[in-house]
């Protein structure tokens, strides 16, 4: 597949590669220019937010073992969301506007800026929309992603907003924070399993194989969340989609949760903290976005 193309996983191979936003091929232009001799000029992501090195707890577990247990897994939640008659069709109009939205923030996955997994320029994304109440949204490891319909229609969510939805939860995935939890299980677990083995009291740890059962309930630290907020900021002013709107989505979180928070940000950092970080991160990414490509298309409409 080219790096310039997205998959849509429903449609034929012969209509899976669609066109990106011009942005997507920044790279090459920009390396070009370089050969040309204008080194002056300065790559689209030479200012933003820039993100630390991945965690090295990572390495403790096998990308490849956590990717294949996303995918079945995600297999599984759609199966059963068929069975109901849950998963909408591809000519779904939520789900056209939610395609469209990745295709554009995917585009932007492998800014250096980021430091994500080389490997998501492998992953085969997707992207579907379950019938639910639930407030409730995520990506998993090699780029499964799942909304539920409450968080769109509960919240009346502009494209801006599904835009930092979905930044947040592709962050999580490129940065393998699923991958970093196990690892630090793993870890605990090798710890447990070593000193009761010196104890002769035999194992006392859990297999990678279980943990990885795990990763449609694995609960992310308030570290993680907070770099998948600054993550996600980036990756949607790059695609064109306004980081301001970071804000009036969590303040429609907020004003949703009255007291209880849903279950899409139960483990995040309070609202208001939150969004007192957007407003301190606006003037690293209100630059990228002016002058990034915006959507030809919007779905605000779709909205009830």
């Amino acid at each position: 597949m080219s790096p310039c193309r997205f998959q849509e996983p429903s449609e034929s191979r012969d209509n899976q590669e669609l066109a990106l936003p011009r942005a997507a091929c920044s790279r090459r232009y920009f390396s070009l220019a370089m050969l040309l001799g204008l080194g002056g000029l300065r790559p689209s992501w030479a200012d933003g937010i820039e993100m630390t090195e991945r965690s090295a707890l990572g390495q403790l577990v096998s990308a490849e073992e956590i990717e294949a247990a996303a995918d079945q897994q995600y297999r599984q939640l759609l199966q059963e969301a068929a069975s109901q008659g849950a998963l909408a069709k591809d000519d779904h109009p939520q789900v056209r506007r939610l395609r469209y939205i990745a295709r554009r923030l995917i585009a932007f996955a492998s800014s250096p800026n980021l430091h994500s997994t080389p490997r998501a320029a492998r992953w085969n994304w997707e992207i579907n929309l379950i019938g639910s109440k639930q407030i409730n949204a995520f990506c998993m490891p090699g780029g499964k992603i799942a909304f539920f319909s409450g968080i769109l229609t509960q919240l009346n969510l502009s494209d801006d907003e599904v835009a930092m939805v979905m930044g947040h939860e592709i962050t999580h995935a490129l940065r393998e924070h699923s991958r970093e939890q196990l690892g630090k299980t793993t870890a605990t677990d090798g710890l447990i399993e070593l000193g009761a083995a010196y104890l002769g009291l035999g194992s006392g740890g859990r297999m990678l194989a279980n943990a990885g059962g795990q990763l449609l309930t694995l609960r992310f630290s308030r570290t993680d969340e907070a770099e998948a907020d600054r993550g996600g900021l980036d990756l949607a002013a790059r695609a064109g989609y306004d980081p301001r709107a970071g804000i009036t989505l969590w303040e429609k979180m907020q004003s949703e949760s009255h007291g209880t928070p849903p279950q899409w940000m139960s483990n995040h950092p309070a609202g208001s903290t939150r969004v007192a970080q957007i407003r301190e991160l606006l003037p690293a990414v209100l630059p990228v976005y002016s002058r990034a490509d915006k959507p030809h298309e919007r779905f605000d409409h779709l909205s009830p």
